[in-house]
């Protein structure tokens, strides 16, 4: 079996399409169990965010597996495939390992080394587990990647680099409104991206924060986190008014701020400015917004402009580095597993052999004493030992080179080993504990 690694990022998709993909988790939860419905997957867990969404499954066949996720991602989003089709990228083996690695890490990020996505991708592997959607391995390369991206973030300095959408979207405001000091601002929303938002703002010394969300007991929450306080969203339409900068992130899958409540808003504040981000997909704020007087509205295309030189800087090589070597690492250790089984049935292959022999002496020789017969079965089984060092290390060695696949096979043929016996010392590998 093999991982395919199936999607669409802002690196090759316009918001446009991302928007029409962009998945809450019951859908993503769908696409999991269509996916799962083909003959060619074994295994699924989608990753969905505001700049990606991606299918990671353990497949039978490649070209099998990658019709039916397309079919299964464009039947889910409503999106023609034709449409969805340029923009698609796909990721094979080793190239998908390394990348669901580097997306853990935050270094396939809009914002570059961004930890937001580490706990995303936490969150969808626990989604998946709890609906049953993954097995061993899609298990054991998740985990790893997770533990991959918590070393990259305590052992690099990726988060002095990692400047946030949320941080971009306040240089932003404060280039056109002045000292976030002297702001008000309005996060509405308070789920992942709103709480980081609110937390964001309360560090950099706004003025005020306000969090305002459909359920008021979330809002309050977020909002006693960072000592602001909290609004019902039924109360839109005068915290706008209050607002010099509002930062938008509900997952609503439709508008939550129109042109004409923006327009109220600032014929209410007498023209004074105001900055809308939308940090949304699909997009909270109305693209309209833009067009009217004395507003300034910001989105993710134009965030991940401001974001687009981080990539340059050394500590994200440094990270970019370690990622690599954890990459490496990990398959080196797959191939070794991979290997393991025919290693381990040829010396049990042996082992019968040499107890079939010194069974049938014993029967020959009875008058031979116990001494005689430990000396003969140590005998016996050095020349055995010494006979199979050579294939056992070699084995090994291609394994880490990558060849040691066809190697174990020629073992196999060559020693005329039982699949069952091979089979019977295949398990899957053992899981690391989940964070």
């Amino acid at each position: 079996m093999s991982l395919v690694v199936l999607g669409l990022s802002h690196h090759g998709a316009p918001l446009s399409l991302l928007e029409s993909v962009a998945l809450d988790p019951d859908a993503r939860t769908a696409l999991e169990q269509a996916v799962l419905r083909s003959e060619h997957v074994t295994e699924a867990v989608v990753v969905s965010t505001c700049n990606r969404t991606e299918v990671y499954a353990e497949c039978l066949t490649f070209h099998g597996a990658l019709a039916d996720i397309t079919a299964a991602l464009a039947d889910t989003c409503s999106v023609d495939r034709a449409d969805l089709q340029p923009h698609l990228f796909v990721h094979y083996e080793d190239r998908a390992i390394a990348h669901v690695f580097n997306v853990a890490s935050g270094l396939d990020s809009m914002a570059v080394g961004e930890a937001q996505i580490l706990g995303q991708v936490r969150r969808s592997l626990a989604r998946a587990q709890r609906h049953g959607h993954v097995g061993p391995a899609l298990n054991t390369v998740l985990q790893q990647a997770l533990r991959v991206a918590k070393r990259v973030h305590t052992e690099t300095g990726i988060d002095l680099v990692s400047g946030s959408l949320v941080q971009a979207g306040l240089a932003r405001a404060q280039a056109a409104l002045g000292p976030i000091g002297d702001l008000s601002v309005l996060v509405v929303g308070a789920g992942g991206m709103g709480a980081l938002a609110a937390a964001t703002v309360a560090r950099s010394g706004a003025r005020t924060v306000v969090v305002a969300n459909r359920n008021h007991d979330r809002a309050r929450t977020v909002a006693d986190r960072v000592g602001g306080t909290s609004r019902h969203l039924a109360d839109l339409g005068a915290a706008l008014v209050e607002a010099d900068v509002v930062i938008s992130s509900t997952g609503a899958p439709g508008q939550v701020i129109t042109a004409d409540d923006v327009r109220r808003a600032v014929a209410a504040r007498s023209g004074r400015p105001q900055v809308y981000i939308d940090l949304a997909l699909p997009h909270d704020i109305d693209l309209a917004v833009a067009d009217l007087p004395a507003t300034t509205r910001v989105g993710l295309a134009e965030l991940g402009e401001d974001l687009s030189d981080a990539g340059s800087a050394p500590q994200v090589a440094q990270a970019g580095d370690l990622v690599t070597a954890e990459v490496a690492a990990y398959l080196m250790a797959r191939s070794a597993e991979a290997v393991a089984p025919t290693v381990t049935a040829l010396r049990s292959h042996a082992g019968a052999l040499v107890e079939e022999e010194l069974h049938r002496l014993e029967r020959r020789t009875p008058g031979l004493s116990d001494a005689e017969r430990a000396e003969v079965r140590r005998a016996v089984e050095r020349v055995v030992d010494k006979l199979l060092h050579t294939p056992t290390v070699r084995v090994k060695e291609l394994a880490q080179d990558g060849q040691g696949g066809s190697y174990a096979r020629a073992l196999n043929e060559l020693f005329d080993l039982d699949p069952r016996d091979v089979s019977l010392v295949s398990a899957p590998p053992t899981l690391p504990e989940e964070d």
